[in-house]
């Protein structure tokens, strides 16, 4: 017979020829816990995922409660589903009130994929803007904004009428013109290794939108709901995008994204044609059931609130020759070393010592740190114990 292990690879599709093949049987927590017993700490959160952790209970109540009244009944926007108007109606109230429309889709990318169409249909114009070293997803169009050719080259033809300008430079911004449909850039770059940009930077980019009739779209799928220390990152430049996505710690552990807007811009896809955008499970009752709870969490426990001090905690623990920097904001941190041979082996030496961590996709000599906003002190302590121990076993 098989071995679990086996099947996966044998029926799983595959995303590269080393997958991890670490085994789990349950999560709680910060903890993930093995087949074979062990316990390891998730310093990543799932990627951006859990932000409360594993097995929040009060997340777990009330997926168990929506399963018993009803799942799928719907495609998207059709029927009145209470999860999907409770939940639009909270995150509507914890944000601008330029954003006042929610769409709910079913991860970042088709977050991505609405808000360029938005963008598109809405404006009348052809060309996007992003960013070199951005990550926006991996299907076409998200695919077609990230900014790194070596991901992108081998499924060309992608999206026409795509330009880039570098992050964080101020000198790149005339190239945003009356031309420009939309600008889509991450608020703070994730798999850039945690670049976080300038205020002034982020004002300039927002007037220069303004200036051309471009729409601003801050893609916030890491960054949002407390990571960096603010609900939302973009509250720490004093800026509002006219087109917000959302997704990964959005469902509270359950498959959910969105992309937000204005009701004047949304309105444009109701018509010419009807139905622009359509989902088929987008805003499942369950997830939003779950996204729900889970941001009622975040807010009633004021988790945002400890974030800083956990950074500073972090940040006082992650100190060794061999570290060229951390980055980063909250709890959105980079460790940068020499390269990726010495970064992979340090990750690969905490992952046996129950250290989950890893690296970033176009920043290959940095390492993630991205707890659970839940993390305790005690917890942080540990994790940089062993994080410590493998740097300095390497270098």
């Amino acid at each position: 017979m098989l071995t679990l292990r086996q099947l996966f690879l044998t029926n799983n599709a595959q995303t590269t020829d080393f997958p991890l093949l670490l085994e789990f049987e349950r999560a709680e927590g910060v903890y993930l816990y093995g087949s074979d017993g062990r316990k390891y700490t998730d310093l990543i959160s799932g990627i951006g995922v859990s932000n409360l952790g594993h097995s929040n209970p009060y997340v777990i109540n009330a997926i168990k409660q929506q399963v018993d009244k009803y799942m799928h009944l719907m495609v998207y926007g059709e029927y009145v589903q209470t999860p999907q108007v409770r939940f639009a109606e909270k995150l509507v109230s914890v944000l601008p009130d330029n954003l006042q429309s929610v769409y709910f889709v079913n991860s970042g990318t088709e977050a991505v994929e609405g808000a360029l169409k938005l963008a598109k249909r809405f404006t009348g114009r052809q060309q996007i803007i992003s960013c070199t070293n951005s990550y926006h997803g991996s299907t076409h169009g998200a695919l077609s904004v990230m900014g790194n050719e070596t991901f992108k080259q081998a499924f060309r033809p992608l999206l026409p009428g795509i330009g880039f300008i570098r992050f964080n430079d101020p000198a790149d911004l005339i190239r945003i013109t009356d031309q420009t449909a939309c600008v889509i850039i991450e608020t703070i770059q994730g798999e850039a290794g945690i670049r976080v940009p300038d205020i002034q930077y982020m004002q300039a980019l927002r007037r220069r939108c303004d200036e051309t009739g471009t729409l601003l779209i801050l893609d916030e799928i890491q960054a949002a709901f407390g990571r960096t220390g603010k609900l939302f990152a973009f509250e720490h430049f004093n800026i509002r995008p006219d087109i917000l996505l959302l997704a990964k710690a959005l469902g509270g552990g359950m498959p959910v994204g969105a992309f937000i807007s204005s009701n004047k811009i949304m309105g444009s896809l109701k018509e010419n044609p009807i139905l622009g955008h359509i989902t088929t499970f987008g805003g499942h009752p369950v997830c939003c059931a779950a996204g729900l709870a889970a941001l009622e969490v975040l807010l009633a426990e004021e988790l945002v609130n400890t974030v800083a001090e956990k950074e500073t905690l972090l940040r006082s623990l992650l100190v060794h020759p061999a570290i060229k920097e951390v980055r980063g904001k909250g709890l959105m941190l980079a460790i940068e070393l020499e390269n990726f041979a010495v970064n992979k082996k340090i990750i690969d030496r905490c992952i046996t010592n129950g250290v989950i961590t890893d690296w970033f996709l176009h920043c290959d000599n940095a390492m993630r740190i991205a707890p659970p906003l839940i993390i305790t002190k005690t917890e942080i302590e540990d994790a940089c114990r062993v994080i410590m121990e493998a740097i300095a076993h390497y270098c």
